[in-house]
């Protein structure tokens, strides 16, 4: 029998972008009515559900859920009976997860501090942690699930910090326990430190590649193998795969921030200097699911020229404003049906989206698309395109007017082809 390619997983965190139905919602304090905060959790599952089947059909098969799924979730504001009251719409997701192979997590945020000199401080952190638990345990995750936690602050004295991070995890609930890994941060503990508390409390470790970078252990001479290879020994069989976030630098913005896409060549070179494949990589990223697709598509086990092609469909008319020379030379690379060009294409696609704009490339793309409409638009459709176009050709201005109105057309006219383009990201 043939046996099956060990191949990365990777995934993204919280948000998808340019995929309609996917935006959550949130609600301050001053609306925080019962009927309101109902009706942002049912849309919010909803969301959710829009993007654990996004996910499925793109063969996706990690995400993080986001902390804010439930609004106010452990203040006294929030009422509403939230886990009974939808227990059935998260099981039916929880179905879907199961299904399609998926494996979701939970990250909280900052203020989760397990490590805390503040009892008042720990005593809401482990309310959070409940809560994260409660989601995945309604959606019926089991011990693979996992919720990523830093181990806080140094508060002037890192060893005694460390020493009541131990301390406080022992009062942390089974179901908490079940789900919780460990993580180094950008600021305080490094890599071997958290290893250390990992190792010394039986919790998993997720190593993250640019936190180290900023953050490095004092052991700088070992490769990053290495302490990957450490982590994995923390992990158990009922944890599932081994975890690893990984991001790339911003080189426009401060030390640790995450770059706004994943170079797909610097990640393949990563993933080869590891030696390993059988990892699961939750990328940090602006794009989130677009550098997923990608560096999903690179690995992917079926490397057929469909799914650079169903690419190719999201990126052409971004391609095409920004590099018309690019766009010609992608048309070629996809004409081989035989191959499976995914490095070249990505890098064809990146070197065009990072080229400075050019009016007469915007205006071409903008034409190529107004195409669709030109045998369907009503008069009143295609006077108000011109009108726009024109001011743009003019002015410089108009251009997300312009590409409202075509999104808008693509939405009445049904034109999915268009619906699904990356064109339209910043006006969804």
């Amino acid at each position: 029998m043939r046996e099956e390619k060990i191949v990365p997983r990777i995934g993204y965190a919280c948000l998808t972008v340019g995929v309609e139905g996917t935006q959550f919602k949130t609600l301050t304090l001053k609306n925080a009515t019962p009927e309101k905060i109902t009706a942002i959790i049912s849309h919010n599952l909803d969301a959710l559900e829009a993007i654990i089947d996004y996910n499925g059909k793109n063969g996706i098969r990690l995400f993080r859920i986001t902390s804010d799924l439930i609004p106010l979730s452990t203040l006294p504001q929030n009422t509403v009976p939230w886990a009974t009251l939808f227990q059935e719409r998260f099981a039916a997701i929880g179905t879907k997860i199961k299904k399609t192979n998926q494996r979701v997590s939970m990250h909280p945020g900052q203020y989760t501090v397990l490590n805390s000199p503040d009892e008042n401080v720990v005593g809401k952190a482990i309310e959070d942690l409940e809560y994260h638990a409660t989601i995945l345990e309604l959606l019926g995750c089991d011990q693979t699930s996992k919720i990523i936690l830093h181990v806080g602050g140094a508060y002037g004295d890192k060893i005694q910090a460390m020493e009541r991070f131990k301390t406080n995890y022992l009062r942390l609930s089974d179901k908490i326990k079940k789900h919780l890994v460990i993580e180094n941060d950008d600021r305080v503990y490094t890599i071997e430190e958290v290893l250390t508390l990992g190792e010394a409390l039986n919790i998993p470790v997720v190593y993250d590649n640019l936190h180290d970078a900023v953050n490095p252990s004092p052991n700088r001479e070992e490769p990053i193998s290495y302490w990957v290879d450490r982590a994995e020994a923390t992990w158990k069989k009922a944890d599932g795969r081994q975890k690893t976030h990984y991001s790339q630098q911003d080189p426009t913005k401060h030390l640790g921030a995450h770059s706004a896409t994943i170079d797909l060549d610097v990640f393949m070179q990563y993933v080869k200097n590891l030696g390993r494949t059988d990892l699961d990589f939750m990328l940090e990223v602006k794009d989130k699911n677009i550098s997923a697709l990608k560096c999903h598509n690179a690995f992917r086990a079926d490397q057929k020229m469909i799914h650079l092609e169903n690419e190719w469909a999201r990126y052409k008319y971004l391609v095409l404003a920004k590099s018309p020379k690019n766009y010609q030379l992608i048309r070629t690379l996809l004409n081989d049906k035989r191959s499976y060009p995914v490095e070249l294409f990505y890098r064809l696609v990146d070197e065009a989206l990072n080229t400075p704009s050019d009016f007469g490339h915007e205006v071409n793309a903008l034409e190529h698309i107004w195409g669709y409409f030109k045998t369907c638009a009503t008069e009143t459709e295609r006077r108000r395109f011109e009108k726009l176009l024109e001011e743009f050709k003019n002015t410089g201005t108009s251009l997300p007017s312009l590409k409202n109105h075509l999104y808008k057309l693509a939405t009445v006219h049904h034109e999915n082809y268009l619906l699904q383009a990356y064109y339209f990201n910043e006006i969804r």
